[in-house]
């Protein structure tokens, strides 16, 4: 008798556990549909909602954490690479989702990253300007040409600002090739240069930025988010 509860018992949490991951997979593929949908995707997002059991959640209407994975992302016909879009403290009514209605999902933190390529920066740069790499928090670039008739060859460390007009990329010091030094200021004057990336899918803008080997990671984080928010990815 005891053996026959035991194996009663795990048939029951077997299929309890069997029911929750197809109702996690059924969800993940319905948010994953409407946000191609909202944003006219080639294809569907990858989307996981974590924690366990989700069932109670799903009865509850509320998730402790989404990621939606979108890929790519064109902003000022910059594109972006990587893109996600992480979302805590969801809220999403079980009956709205299972009617494909995603309006009323909302969560209280929502924060979009993606990567920024290196030639997307090269492309945006001064012609003087023949190559970047990542320098701690800022970038070395490589230099040649002329600055307001000066002939300039070496590197330059430039900063990185998000900005309303998007990332302002400047030089802070200048470590010339040979040749005379070159002020600063001048420098600064011809080889100060602009990504026009202000905005994540959240809406909100740029606020951190980290030069990493692939490229510019980016992040912006929103506050009580709707997912029908999320800026339209071309």
């Amino acid at each position: 008798m005891r053996k026959a509860l035991v194996v009663l018992l795990v048939l029951v949490v077997g299929g309890l556990i069997a029911a929750d991951r197809i109702g996690v997979r059924v969800a993940q593929d319905e948010i994953a549909k409407q946000v191609a949908a909202q944003e006219g995707l080639a294809k569907k997002p990858d989307v996981t909602i974590h924690g366990f059991p989700f069932l109670t959640q799903a009865v509850g209407g509320e998730y402790d954490h989404i990621e939606v994975v979108i890929g790519e992302y064109t902003e000022q016909n910059v594109t972006l690479s990587g893109v996600r879009v992480d979302m805590r403290g969801v809220r999403a009514p079980l009956s709205e989702i299972a009617n494909g209605n995603t309006a009323n999902v909302t969560a209280r933190t929502a924060t979009a990253s993606a990567v920024i390529p290196y030639s997307a920066i090269e492309a945006e740069a001064p012609k003087e300007v023949e190559g970047l790499a990542p320098k701690g928090e800022n970038l070395e670039v490589d230099l040649a040409g002329a600055v307001m008739g000066f002939q300039l060859s070496g590197k330059a460390v430039v900063s990185l600002e998000a900005t309303d007009k998007g990332i302002a990329v400047s030089p802070v010091s200048v470590a010339p090739d040979g040749g005379p030094q070159i002020p600063l200021a001048l420098v600064k004057r011809q080889l100060t240069w602009v990504v026009p990336v202000t905005d994540l899918p959240v809406g909100s803008r740029i606020s951190r930025i980290e030069p990493t080997a692939d490229g510019l990671r980016v992040a912006a984080t929103a506050q009580n988010v709707q997912l029908s928010d999320l800026q339209s990815v071309r």
